[in-house]
């Protein structure tokens, strides 16, 4: 890594967390206090992403998508390799659609709230009768119109290499009775692998495979579904 590329890191380290401040303030002061709706709030955290990845350095193309129904719900399922799968996604990835985020993320304070208010969907993963009742609060929702992104692999890679997938995930689908479709994400793993601090400029593409129909699932064939769709993710990674 030369110089610059090192004074850009330290720069973007800085910035991410100055830049999530304040974004998260303007979606809360936008929604609660001049009652905005959620979609017309997403425009800022777009722009979030995009002015992190202008200022790491890094280009973004989005490849396919072309045949979905902008008008239906899906559950976007994609591969995990670095924290900019977030950013990327977040800022170029358009289509009208939420997070399906641990939830953890929404006790943050100013950016869970901002999270919570902008539709975004908690899922307790812990054990027991909270998580399925979260579980099952998360398919009334995707059912009743909200499509969400998820990371099936549940964490970043540690090597670049597309991982297991959970079948959590595959559950929500088949219970909101929702297409899964697979996201490749190429790029993201050498700008910024999971451990390093300095992020490096990059290219990354997006590629958004066809949407696999569940209603041929039953929620005991989730460990079948979750193969399938690890397998076109991996067909788009090529």
């Amino acid at each position: 890594m030369n110089f610059i590329v090192f004074l850009r890191g330290v720069f973007v380290l800085a910035l991410v967390p100055l830049l999530t401040l304040l974004t998260s303030l303007l979606a809360i002061l936008f929604l609660v206090v001049f009652r905005g709706s959620p979609e017309k709030v997403l425009i800022l955290p777009k722009t979030w992403g995009r002015i992190i990845l202008a200022s790491t350095g890094v280009s973004v193309k989005v490849e396919g998508g072309e045949n979905l129904d902008r008008t239906k719900p899906y559950i976007f399922a994609a591969n995990h390799q670095s924290q900019y799968d977030i950013f990327a996604i977040q800022g170029y990835f358009n289509f009208n659609w939420r997070w399906l985020a641990k939830k953890e993320l929404f006790e943050i304070p100013f950016f869970g709230k901002a999270l919570q208010l902008a539709g975004n969907i908690p899922i307790d993963r812990s054990r027991g009768r909270q998580a399925l009742k979260s579980l099952q609060e998360a398919a009334k929702r995707i059912a009743a119109g909200t499509s969400v992104i998820l990371f099936p692999e549940g964490t970043r890679s540690l090597d670049g290499k597309l991982h297991d997938f959970k079948s959590g995930g595959m559950v929500l689908a088949i219970k909101a009775g929702v297409p899964i479709v697979p996201v490749g994400i190429s790029g993201t793993f050498d700008i910024l692998p999971k451990g390093k601090l300095l992020a490096k400029p990059g290219r990354v593409v997006i590629r958004v495979g066809n949407p696999v129909p569940t209603s041929d699932y039953t929620v005991k064939e989730k460990h079948e579904l979750a193969e399938r769709i690890k397998n076109d993710v991996a067909k788009l990674l090529v």
